[in-house]
């Protein structure tokens, strides 16, 4: 075993036993290698057009920016972050590119937009402009419809352009990218908190596993391991902290797309709700430590790097200056 394995793997049994407060690493430590969170949403209600997710009477309104997610006690330090946008403004999604420019945390943006305005292609054309603009993420209801409509490729203008679609929907989206993929085979897509099922300590659901494995089995879906703990929370509780509680399903996962197309996304700050930050990085650095040192980093950044080939940038210490992490 080598050294920077064994290193990742005693951290990992310490953040294991005890309190998560107790557990996180030192401020300021790093990894030898990157670890990028794939899914995270940045908003700021204070702003005067306001905001239109989320709603004023959820806990998650308020100000959300790269900053709050450097002060999350954190298992793995993350060095950068790829936000997804869930706003339905189409400025918004350069909103959220200005805040990428003046902070290094943000390696990549999935932006917001409709594929069947008319305007489509003429916005990702100009915000795809932006090297940190790396795709977008629609619904599984609209892919359906434009897989009904026969209309699903016009989200070649993404393939195009060398970008990336995420869909996020219910257990049936996995099925549903099968036949997506196939459509559009130039494409990289990527299934969201996969696929949403409800995860219990009763096995995974026969439907989602055939629809996860359907999925896999198109070279250019990647999945992406996030919503894991919103998916084990029961009205409005908080969510199992065992890894065993997950195993079942992490195992359908991995064991179909195996360690080249798993990806880590926390879902922060929704994921809140659910459980503390720390928690869900340790549950799922446990597992993908399980599976080898190669494995972890590619779970934690190589993955995304071939999925939305983000840009590299100066790493982004916790107080938001650039520079090497120490």
């Amino acid at each position: 075993m080598s050294m920077q394995r064994r290193k990742f793997l005693q951290l990992s049994a310490a953040t294991a036993v005890g309190p998560a407060a107790e557990a996180q690493l030192p401020t300021g430590q790093s990894t030898t290698f990157p670890v990028i969170d794939c899914h995270t949403h940045f908003y700021d209600p204070q702003r005067p057009q306001g905001v239109p997710w989320p709603g004023r009477d959820s806990s998650l309104y308020r100000t959300v920016l790269p900053a709050d997610l450097r002060r999350q006690p954190q298992h793995l330090p993350v060095t950068g972050t790829i936000v997804v946008e869930a706003s339905s403004w189409l400025e918004d999604n350069d909103w959220l590119l200005d805040l990428g420019q003046r902070d290094p945390l943000i390696v990549g943006v999935v932006g917001n937009l409709n594929p069947e305005s008319v305007n489509f292609g003429s916005q990702v054309r100009r915000l795809s402009a932006n090297p940190l603009f790396r795709g977008i993420r629609i619904s599984a209801q609209q892919a359906s419809v434009l897989l009904e409509r026969g209309r699903s490729g016009v989200l070649g203008i993404l393939a195009e352009q060398d970008l990336t679609l995420d869909v996020n929907g219910g257990p049936e989206t996995p099925e549903l990218l099968s036949r997506l993929a196939k459509a559009l085979p130039q494409l990289r897509i990527v299934l969201n908190h996969l696929g949403n099922p409800s995860i219990t300590r009763e096995p995974p659901p026969a439907s989602w596993v055939s629809g996860i494995r359907a999925a896999a089995t198109c070279s250019n879906v990647f999945c992406k391991v996030s919503a894991l703990v919103e998916g084990a929370a029961r009205d409005g509780g908080r969510a199992p902290e065992e890894l065993g509680f997950y195993r079942p399903y992490l195992d359908v996962v991995w064991g179909a797309f195996g360690g080249r197309r798993v990806i880590y996304g926390s879902n922060w700050p929704v994921s809140e709700r659910a459980a503390d930050y720390c928690v869900l990085q340790r549950l799922v650095a446990e597992y993908a430590a399980e599976h080898g040192e190669d494995a972890v980093q590619r779970f934690f950044a190589g993955n995304s790097k071939m999925a939305w080939k983000w840009p590299d940038r100066k790493p982004a210490l916790r107080d938001g200056r650039s520079g090497v992490q120490q």
